[in-house]
């Protein structure tokens, strides 16, 4: 991945006043719909844009919601039966603010982490993106309590929603992201929302391979081969594999997002969300973020890939990683600037490319 582009972490306090300004709101809108503020102003910010954040978060006021009101206490002792009840929302962000202010913020996420990976599709991926968001500021910039207090809120947004994907069988293995992406099955009927396509996925290609079988092709999975539907185990290759997966589905935006411009954005941003918050989980945590950033991928990219891929333009010679993002940023749609700030993490002309293409196909909204 790409780390050039990357601007040093903001000093002027924007971020903070933003998500300061949004705590007071829920993560939803209209019953379901996501609240891509906290994560589209942090993208802002970290890309040099943070003198237009306010302006941005002035248009963007009326997609809010209140923070919807309390229903029942969790606790530890009955954390499981809340997990995946949206009314528990404000309950959830309350607990995870409970937790966050008694321990170490890398302690709380290392405990829930492995919790709600099985949910990773929850709210069509964004709790898991808005927790990826967080982690990368508190990584770069260090915590404070507004960045902490964003944690708590992806946190609590994904418990409440939190989606396990039906029982998925494994299909033929492939070799490589771009291939296994390519390989995935559409779902039958593309007519409804997400949580009734999600509903329809039978099974997936296997991917990754097996570490001992990297170097060679791709062999037909039998009975007397069972191992090749496992993930790989070593963390550095568990984050390598994640990396290509971002990569690959980066790349792959270009392509198909004329089947769903907005949609699409989330088999890439949803697994490099992943791929961010790997540095702040303890390493035998990085294979199972592995599968589960494949399978949110593969899920994406089954419900909304079109049949065919379309013809796109390359991005223009000399065109630099910052101009893109500034053209991402005055376009000011939240899921191109999300989706152009995973692109600048990838880095390369086909990245830019693929950018460009959500700049292009996306409404602008400013």
């Amino acid at each position: 991945m790409d780390d050039t582009t990357h601007n040093s972490p903001d000093t002027s306090g924007t971020l903070d006043e933003a998500l300061e300004r949004l705590h007071s709101f829920g993560p939803e809108r209209d019953g379901w719909l996501s609240n891509h503020a906290p994560m589209a102003v942090e993208a802002l910010v970290r890309h040099g844009q943070a003198p237009g954040v306010h302006r941005w978060l002035d248009h963007y006021r009326a997609k809010l919601e209140d923070m919807p009101a309390r229903f029942t206490e969790v606790t530890p002792d009955n954390w499981r039966e809340a997990l995946g009840d949206p009314r528990r929302i404000a309950d959830w962000t309350a607990y995870f603010e409970r937790e966050t202010a008694g321990r170490p913020w890398r302690e709380v996420l290392a405990e829930w982490w492995p919790r709600l990976l099985p949910g990773i599709a929850a709210g069509a991926t964004h709790p898991v993106i808005r927790v990826g968001h967080c982690v990368r500021t508190l990584l770069a910039s260090g915590e404070n309590a507004p960045r902490v207090a964003e944690l708590a809120h992806g946190l609590g947004y994904w418990a409440a929603r939190h989606q396990p994907l039906p029982p998925l069988a494994p299909l033929a293995p492939a070799a490589g992201a771009a291939a296994a992406l390519d390989a995935v099955d559409r779902v039958p009927d593309q007519s409804g929302g997400i949580r009734e396509r999600l509903g329809q996925l039978t099974g997936f290609p296997v991917w990754p391979p097996r570490p001992e079988t990297d170097a060679g092709p791709a062999r037909p999975e039998t009975d007397a081969d069972p191992a090749r539907t496992r993930p790989a185990t070593d963390p550095d290759l568990a984050r390598a594999r994640l990396e290509e997966l971002v990569r690959a589905a980066t790349h792959r935006y270009a392509a198909y997002a004329h089947g769903s411009p907005v949609m699409l954005v989330h088999a890439a941003t949803a697994p490099n969300a992943v791929l961010r918050t790997l540095p702040a989980l303890p390493r035998e945590l990085w294979a199972p973020s592995l599968d589960a950033a494949w399978a949110a991928s593969a899920a994406v990219t089954a419900a909304y890939a079109p049949a065919r891929p379309a013809d796109y333009p390359a991005a223009p010679e000399g065109l630099t990683p910052e101009e893109v993002f500034a053209r991402a940023a005055a376009h000011g749609d939240d899921h191109t600037i999300k989706f152009t700030d995973t692109a600048l993490d990838v880095g390369g002309p086909a990245a830019l490319a693929a950018a460009l293409r959500s700049i292009e196909l996306n409404p602008p909204v400013l």
